[in-house]
């Protein structure tokens, strides 16, 4: 049934009348009244204006703006409130949150099932959209930002809270604290881009979660990943994420995680593992990525074992792995499946038999590097001479050189390039680092490297 609206002047009060048919705009100055007077199922549309101050859903209902009314909550509090299930709100913008993170001001605050959120506009909120004990909701579409605060001061662009088979598809958030994804199973997160917020994505005790074909750009932490079983990342590109921590993605006590087909470009740390996976009989997969220009590729605490990588590439890292104070990469992780293993770029070995992998095994065992492992604030001395020298030592003197953190028994030729990842918006300005990550679509160039390599083992 869709609602009709018509205001007739009955001994001074206005009485609402609704009937069958085409929908009847209204003002949002009339909101309120129509979904008080509104029926579990009904239609409002909602033509332009602004409702100031709090509303609540609390029935069924389908709320669609046309030309962009305004939800405005005046600073004060949630803007609105749905507590009923199947309730659909599309084409508005909700605006004016308080700020009190104690209370959780929100722009939208749902605590039903089955609710569709799509095409709104989320501004100067202090938390987004909240999911309270809200199955089954469908979150489309939106744009969200947060108010002009400083990051730990503002609230949660998203938060999904005890809601399980959740969907959070194509929306755009920017300037938030986080994504945070607790307590929750079996949630869907693909084609969303996170940008310039604290941890893009943080998910914890949430099982069977698969993320897909989202762009993680210039947070803190792209993703970070906590106590769950069986999450999937695909197809993902993380990027320029650099905190103080600076994790492309941080994985801690992970099991039986698939980390596939994804781009890391540009961040301290393309992927932390911490005591992932956790169970003694649990696998974590790596396989296809792409770790380019981070000053790690995959960084490892010592407890850390049972990971398997192939068909990775690793493109031009500061350090293409690391550990944290000691560990055994070498024998506690596996880099070749099915005897394929993965690319790196400073592998000096060649290809005489021509089947696209190396002839001998690619072994990371720099000297500065395990200095670095002890010494980290010489970090510092990353590009200056001195590096150049103490490796060229541990070379020329064995009994200087370190031991492997890992080795890689069939190195691949040629990288590995994803291409059904969402693509790098284009670099503000020429130059920088921006500008090298561009290579990574030549990588087709890097083909040549193994003719050469043979055509120097001959001569």
């Amino acid at each position: 049934m869709v609602l009709l609206l018509g205001s007739f002047l009955v001994g001074g009060s206005s009485v609402l009348a609704h009937t069958e048919g085409d929908a009847i705009r209204v003002t949002a100055e009339e909101l309120a009244t129509a979904v008080a007077n509104a029926q579990p199922g009904d239609t409002i549309e909602v033509t332009g204006g602004t409702f100031a101050g709090f509303l609540e859903v609390d029935k069924p209902l389908t709320l669609i703006g046309v030309d962009w009314p305004v939800l405005d909550g005046e600073n004060k509090g949630t803007v609105l409130k749905i507590t009923a299930p199947r309730v659909t709100v599309r084409g508005f913008v909700i605006k004016n949150s308080g700020d009190s993170l104690d209370q959780e001001n929100s722009g939208l605050v749902i605590e039903a099932a089955d609710a569709l959120i799509e095409n709104n506009r989320l501004e100067e909120i202090l938390f987004g959209i909240y999911l309270r004990h809200a199955h089954n909701g469908i979150l489309r579409n939106n744009v969200i930002s947060s108010k002009d605060l400083d990051v730990p001061r503002r609230g949660d662009a998203i938060r999904v809270w005890y809601s399980n088979d959740v969907t959070i598809e194509d929306n755009v958030i920017t300037r938030g604290r986080d994504v945070v994804l607790w307590y929750s199973e079996r949630l869907t997160v693909r084609n969303n881009e996170v940008s310039n917020g604290r941890y893009g994505l943080h998910f914890m005790y949430g099982d069977d979660a698969i993320i897909e074909n989202n762009r993680l750009l210039n947070n803190s932490v792209g993703i970070y990943m906590m106590y769950s079983r069986r999450l999937q990342l695909l197809n993902n590109t993380i990027a320029g994420n650099r905190g103080p921590s600076g994790y492309g993605i941080g994985l801690k006590d992970m099991d039986y995680a698939i980390v596939r087909n994804n781009i890391f470009l540009d961040n301290r740390i393309g992927v932390h593992l911490d005591n992932s996976p956790r169970e003694v009989d649990s696998v974590g997969l790596f396989e296809g990525n792409v770790f380019g220009y981070n000053d790690i590729g995959v960084n490892f605490l010592p407890s850390v074992r049972n990971n398997q990588f192939s068909n990775n590439s690793f493109i031009e890292n500061e350090e293409q792995v690391g550990f944290t104070s000691g560990g055994n990469l070498a024998e506690s992780n596996v880099w070749t499946i099915n005897g394929r293993g993965n690319y790196w770029s400073d592998y000096a070995g060649y290809d005489v038999a021509g089947d696209g992998l190396g002839d001998m095994s690619y072994r990371s065992e720099k000297l500065f590097e395990a200095i670095l492992t002890r010494q980290p604030e010489l970090r510092l001395f990353l590009y200056s001479p001195a590096v150049t020298a103490v490796d060229f030592a541990a070379k020329a003197f064995p009994l200087v050189r370190p031991r492997p953190k890992l080795e890689d028994m069939e190195p691949l030729m040629a990288p590995v390039i994803p291409t059904d990842v969402p693509t790098l918006p284009q670099p503000s300005r020429a130059g920088g680092v921006w500008s090298g990550l561009l290579l990574i679509s030549l990588a087709a160039a890097i083909m040549l490297i193994p003719r050469l390599r043979i055509q120097l083992h001959r001569s």
